[in-house]
């Protein structure tokens, strides 16, 4: 992939799309997003398109299988406490390798604190599914522990790989 190549693309659609400039140029000194997704780190789970989101609009943070540790934890709290956000999406997904990994006991380099996150939340659910939605839900529950004052909605949903469906 050039990436040069894909930001002179960029460039070139905000020449030609004057609210996408200045949606952009509103943004270079502030922001405010109005809803922090906590997402996976698949290349097919996509928030930004998934939620027909524009610049500014989502504050995301992907990491393998959704799950939420110490990094997370410290950009969620940032974004309720600066950006003011009311609204924490976490969006597990269909045919997520994280959770297929825990699941068959593959392992991953460098993840073991993510793969012993999601074995805590799903323990010994074998259909792939169904553990990632309990793996969200877990991670909802983890968040309201973590930010007991928190005012906002903390939600979960599950993007099906194969429909493109948000339920």
């Amino acid at each position: 992939m050039d990436i040069k190549k894909r930001n002179q693309q960029f460039l070139s659609e905000l020449d030609n799309n004057k609210e996408l400039k200045a949606t952009r140029d509103s943004l270079v000194k502030v922001q405010h997003p109005s809803l922090i997704v906590v997402c996976c780190s698949d290349s097919r789970v996509v928030p930004e398109k998934i939620l027909s989101c524009s610049l500014g609009e989502i504050f995301v943070i992907r990491t393998a299988g959704n799950v939420i540790n110490e990094g997370e934890l410290a950009s969620i709290s940032y974004a309720i406490e600066h950006l003011h956000i009311n609204h924490i999406l976490i969006m597990g997904h269909t045919h997520c390798g994280a959770i297929h990994s825990v699941i068959h006991n593959e392992g991953f380099l460098y993840s073991d604190p993510i793969a012993k996150r999601i074995k805590h939340n799903i323990l010994d659910i074998e259909d792939e599914k169904t553990a990632s939605e309990v793996n969200a839900s877990k991670e909802v529950e983890y968040l309201k522990e973590k930010f007991p004052d928190y005012q906002g909605t903390i939600e979960y949903k599950i993007y099906d790989i194969e429909t493109s469906i948000l339920y």
